[in-house]
């Protein structure tokens, strides 16, 4: 019986013998010169190493450029320059109020001095009667009232800051967060109806440090709780169909968890009412209010859109017997810097500047803690589904990077945008309106966990979809 002839021709010598394969370079070599090989490359791992150790060496040797140095120059030249205005602005009020004070003194010592000639006169002379003593009685409570009063000076903040704001920008492409494209159904998703299990056009949710899932069901009439991975939810507000009675809702709209009182703050959309509650008992915080949107700030100011104003207001948390403050919009509908055409959905953020979705503008509002006007970060280009267009832009969030994420309810995707930027960019959907784990059908408000994991309402669906962080 003939052996087997298992000889192959050797890559470097070219001669047929027994081969042996370099998985690298896909080359068939001797034993000798497979050893050959080997050693070459070998030394070639050992340059590899050599260039690393060097360049090591030559970075912790490395000193910031004189470009990075003129950087910190400008820094440290504006902090000089707002530090001198600051205390130049100081002085002169100090100067003022030290004036001012110094009149009013002087004015009352001159009124003492007047009153001490009177009585002296009264007294030398001894003719005074009842009316003389009535008269110098009421001069001396004015001057006694002028002199505990001296002043109706007050110090007044200017909206607008005198100095000039700096911040940091880097020309460096932003990083988008990146979230697995296949989502985990977190709440719903058995179908439209008002079973524990099930939801009907959900609109506005809140993601509690626990990853509890609140959500304003709106036809259901009624705020659910779903705890983190359970099957099923429970009715925490509402519920007792629809109506206006303190104990049910109509179509609310958002809600927030106040996390120092543990209440629930509802925006009670066709009752024109922000409603409270807390253990099963309602107090109307806000009423005749076509509200929306809801957020609360770390310093417990709560914020309200109103759809139909084209506005969004402020009250402090505890003290709504007033009109709250215009902090956005007020200047009717309009698409101009000062004006929103429907607010819907808002965010803060840890500055107090605020977010709004604009809903039929197409674009995303930021308005500073005290701007008489915004400016658009988001959309603003008309309706549409190209990358820089939103329709009918809803629930937002903005992260620690100022990165606007949005939920883009016509196109059936949530949307990054990086303001000054004029594309926005797909993070979520964006595969057609479906129903299955990497599509959407109407998003509808977002929110994000203390993992960084998104929620988006997939309001045609019914369904609340968990999309985790990878990146």
């Amino acid at each position: 019986m003939a052996m087997t002839n298992n000889r192959t021709q050797c890559f470097t010598c070219n001669k047929d013998k027994i081969t042996y394969p370099c998985e690298g370079c896909l080359k068939s070599f001797c034993l000798m010169d497979l050893t050959k090989h080997r050693q070459l490359l070998n030394e070639e791992l050992h340059l590899i190493i050599n260039d690393y150790d060097q360049f090591k060496q030559r970075f912790g040797e490395q000193k910031p450029s004189p470009h990075d140095l003129s950087l910190i120059d400008q820094i440290n030249q504006w902090e000089i320059n707002s530090i001198d205005k600051i205390k130049q602005r100081a002085k002169n009020c100090r100067e003022i109020v030290t004036e001012l004070l110094q009149t009013c003194i002087n004015d009352i010592e001159m009124k003492f001095n007047d009153l001490n000639e009177q009585l002296k006169q009264f007294h030398s002379e001894n003719e005074f009667n009842e009316i003389n003593l009535s008269y110098l009685r009421n001069e001396l409570i004015k001057i006694r009232e002028e002199s505990n009063n001296p002043s109706t000076t007050s110090i007044q903040q200017d909206s607008q800051p005198f100095i000039n704001e700096i911040s940091v920008i880097s020309l460096e492409k932003p990083k988008f967060k990146k979230w697995n494209q296949n989502a985990i159904t977190m709440a719903g998703g058995n179908g439209k109806g008002q079973q524990l299990n099930q939801l009907n056009r959900p609109a506005g949710i809140f993601v509690d440090e626990n990853k509890n899932i609140f959500i304003a069901d709106y036809e259901n009439h009624r705020v659910v709780e779903w705890k983190c991975n359970a099957k099923e939810g429970q009715i925490i507000a509402g519920g007792n169909g629809r109506g206006n009675r303190m104990d049910q809702l109509k179509h609310p709209t958002d809600v927030v968890i106040d996390q120092q009182s543990h209440s629930i703050i509802i925006a009670d959309h066709d009752n024109r009412r922000v409603i409270q509650w807390l253990n099963q008992k309602q107090q109307i915080l806000i009423k005749n209010i076509d509200c929306f949107g809801l957020a609360i700030d770390k310093y417990r100011f709560l914020y309200v859109s109103d759809w139909k104003k084209h506005e969004v207001r402020r009250w402090k948390m505890g003290e709504y017997n007033n009109e709250g403050i215009i902090v956005a919009g007020g200047n009717g509908q309009g698409n101009e810097h000062n004006q929103l055409h429907s607010a819907t959905f808002i965010f803060i953020d840890e500055e107090q500047s605020l977010y709004v979705s604009d809903r039929y503008n197409y674009r995303v509002m930021r308005w500073r803690k005290g701007a008489k006007e915004g400016i658009v970060v988001a959309g603003g280009n008309g309706q549409g589904g190209n990358l820089n267009q939103l329709s009918y832009p809803y629930g937002l969030i903005v992260d620690d990077l100022g990165q606007i994420y949005v939920a883009d309810w016509w196109n059936h995707r949530v949307m990054c945008w990086c303001e000054g930027k004029e594309e926005g960019e797909i993070v979520i959907g964006g595969n057609g309106k479906g129903n299955q784990s990497n599509q959407l059908n109407r998003p509808f408000d977002l929110s994000v966990d203390n993992e960084g994991n998104l929620y988006v309402v997939d309001c045609g669906d019914d369904r609340i979809q968990r999309f985790e962080l990878i990146l």
